[in-house]
């Protein structure tokens, strides 16, 4: 079935997890039940703000009076093109911001990692009375600056250059729906500014040998021509690592866990045709080694239709292929 301009409006909703995170412990990146049309570009700009007080330092929580409340800021730029209406390309260009209220440790500014997503939907059908679609995706993500990794927590990142690979599940009933959907994040190593460091024993050499990690989400919530309401919850789980050691700095190859607890808000503005606000909000409920963060981000996304025709309107609730 062929997609409307609504269609491509719902998609972005979602897909503004592409910036929206990727400043965090944990990076989430893609995880709507939508497909983006054939020639149909989404692009727009994002901003993303995210404080702590509280952390973790291994199963500890506490809070740190040198530190007082780190904070981020994160300017994105974000799109995603429909090639074919089962093949999605996603991209993400985040500029990071981040600085600590208290101590002598000064925030960072610049670059952060870029990301680049495929999606791919092999799969569409009708069970009982809802759709069930099945989807696969692959994403890279490099450093775009040579932003100093081992300053955490008020370095921009983990300087890694990453592979993941996503499974994920979407039913639609009506107009509500629930999205599950499973990451491994393979991490390649990172070299830092010293030659010599400690983890559970010493390393004479600058090299960190990075661990792979796990992502779960599950989404819930309502999706109906203008407006998608959901709330989420997901989990991050580092495959390996060490625990901060008590008093001292994070290191970027300890273990970070963390679950969040969040909700996402989309609406299209009915006297702009091709225009949209998205907003979401989040809250780690559960960690290991990572600050108890509670983030907010908004953006305002464009439809850009780059077909010769323009595609019918649908009357689907759920996007089609």
């Amino acid at each position: 079935m062929k997609q409307s301009r609504k269609t491509c409006l719902r998609y972005c909703c979602l897909l503004f997890w592409l910036a929206a995170s990727i400043h965090s412990a944990f990076a989430q990146t893609d995880i709507d039940g939508i497909m983006m049309a054939k020639k149909n570009l989404c692009v727009g700009p994002m901003y993303g703000y995210s404080s702590w007080k509280h952390y973790w330092e291994g199963t500890l929580k506490r809070e740190n009076l040198n530190l007082g409340t780190v904070s981020s800021q994160m300017y994105s730029v974000m799109g995603a093109y429909g090639v074919t209406d089962k093949v999605n390309v996603l991209f993400s260009v985040p500029y990071v911001r981040t600085k600590a209220s208290a101590g002598t440790l000064h925030g960072m500014k610049g670059f952060q990692d870029a990301s680049l997503w495929v999606k791919y939907m092999p799969l569409e059908t009708k069970i009982g009375n809802g759709d069930l679609s099945v989807y696969g995706l692959a994403g890279v993500s490099a450093p775009l600056s040579n932003y100093v990794a081992d300053y955490l927590p008020l370095s921009l990142g983990l300087r890694s250059k990453t592979l993941s690979l996503r499974g994920m599940v979407d039913y639609q009933a009506g107009k509500l729906f629930a999205t599950l959907s499973g990451t491994y994040v393979f991490r390649d190593n990172i070299k830092i500014d010293r030659d010599a460091y400690y983890t559970t024993e010493m390393h004479y050499t600058n090299k960190v040998a990075m661990p792979d990690a796990l992502s779960f989400n599950f989404r819930a919530g309502y999706r109906h021509n203008d407006i998608i309401a959901e709330a989420f919850l997901d989990n991050w789980t580092t495959l390996g690592g060490f625990d901060i050691t008590r008093n001292n700095m994070p290191f970027p190859s300890n273990k970070m866990n963390a679950t969040r607890l969040g909700a996402n808000v989309k609406y299209h503005l009915k006297n702009l045709k091709r225009l949209q606000l998205v907003v979401n909000g989040n809250h780690v409920i559960a960690g290991r080694n990572v600050g108890q963060s509670t983030s907010i981000n908004a953006g305002l996304f464009f439809i850009i239709n780059f077909a010769k025709k323009q595609a019918p309107v649908s009357t689907t609730p759920k996007a089609q292929p």
